[in-house]
């Protein structure tokens, strides 16, 4: 029998990422947990709305996601423990701009250069709707076809209510072809 744990929000984990923009010319970084796909060429970003990474969303309009694999953690974790109107948080990383100005950081596996086309605004929140720009994957996170292989990315995990790291899992089947899987 089910027991009725109230409203509990119960989609994690997600994906573990930093986000990046430029403020007042240098980047900032925040970690971010609250990520999600709201159709194949748009994402969403959630964050506090008093992150100082979200002044420069909105001033600038673009911003990177970077996911985060076992070797970029302590740098992301320490992203995520300080704050940028208190510490400077410009060189925790080593980072190149994107075509549209967004500051993408070179030792993540994956980043994606966005533009945010909507803002979605709740109590303290704010989720930026965003197009995807531009997509670079270091070349040993790619199959043969050019696709990510997340079996070699191994992105890091977020789950919020222990505000524990996940490792992703193995691979346990293939979509539509679980009954083909059996044989």
């Amino acid at each position: 029998m089910k027991k009725q744990i109230g409203t509990t929000l119960a989609l994690y984990p997600t994906p573990l990422t930093v986000i990046g923009a430029m403020v007042d010319g240098k980047p900032n970084w925040a970690l971010v947990g609250h990520v999600g796909i709201i159709g194949h060429d748009r994402l969403l970003i959630s964050m506090a709305a008093a992150h100082r990474t979200n002044e420069g969303i909105r001033e600038e309009g673009v911003l990177s996601v970077n996911l985060v694999d076992e070797a970029l953690l302590p740098k992301a974790d320490h992203a995520g423990c300080v704050s940028g109107k208190r510490e400077d948080k410009s060189g925790l990383f080593a980072w190149h701009a994107a075509e549209n100005g967004a500051p993408l950081i070179d030792e993540s596996p994956v980043s994606m250069a966005c533009t945010v086309v909507d803002t979605y605004r709740t109590p303290g929140f704010e989720s930026f709707i965003c197009r995807i720009d531009g997509t670079w994957a270091d070349e040993q996170v790619l199959n043969d076809a050019g696709k990510i292989d997340y079996r070699a990315l191994k992105p890091v995990l977020f789950e919020m209510p222990t505000y524990e790291y996940v490792a992703s899992g193995d691979v346990i089947g293939r979509c539509m072809h679980l009954k083909d899987d059996k044989k």
